[in-house]
């Protein structure tokens, strides 16, 4: 795991937890929605007690930094720092496999599928205003929900079957398939009516 916190952010967050009435608080750093566009990576308080079975912890000047488990893929090369200014201040963090992690040999089904929809798939969708969505992985077929301009696309069957399909079947071959639980019927901002 490799996420930097720099000394400023340290000495910020330490001065942060030195105010909590709580002894032995720490941070805890984890992505929400990780591996999807949607992802956001936070930084928030850890009780004693509050860390999770797995969670990483990184010893930091007078506190601890718990890194949940499911989100280190996304934190890797993750960097957090404090700059001051005017205002005070401000504390940033940047992670930029946050919502296209680095997948590997063992990385989850769902992970591997949502890379490939990120990375391949959407790009191309997005030319029609459109994009494609893993709800869950069930019986070895991925769940897929269309928007924007693919959800009530007359031509979303052909896509589903003949682009996202055969794309997630030859890079993913643990899968049988694709479904699609889109709603489309409701065709305002279709691509192809």
């Amino acid at each position: 795991m490799s996420i930097t916190i720099t000394e400023s952010a340290q000495d910020y967050l330490a001065d942060l937890l030195s105010k909590q009435e709580v002894e032995g608080i720490g941070i805890r750093v984890f992505v929400t929605q990780p591996g999807t566009p949607y992802a956001e990576t936070c930084i928030a308080y850890c009780k004693p007690g509050e860390s999770k079975p797995g969670d990483q912890v990184k010893e930091l000047k007078g506190f601890n930094a718990f890194i949940e488990v499911d989100s280190e893929t996304y934190l890797e090369d993750a960097f957090v720092d404090y700059a001051s200014d005017r205002m005070g201040g401000q504390l940033t963090i940047k992670a930029p496999n946050a919502k296209i992690p680095n997948i590997g040999e063992d990385s989850s089904v769902s992970e591997r599928i949502n890379y490939y929809l990120v990375t391949e798939i959407n790009p191309g969708l997005a030319s029609h205003g459109g994009q494609v969505d893993l709800v869950e992985v069930a019986d070895d077929y991925a769940v897929l929900k269309f928007g924007g301009g693919c959800q009530g696309c007359g031509m979303a069957d052909v896509t589903l079957k003949e682009g996202i399909e055969k794309t997630l079947l030859e890079r993913i071959p643990e899968l049988k398939g694709v479904r699609d639980v889109t709603d489309h019927t409701e065709r305002t901002n279709a691509y192809y009516k």
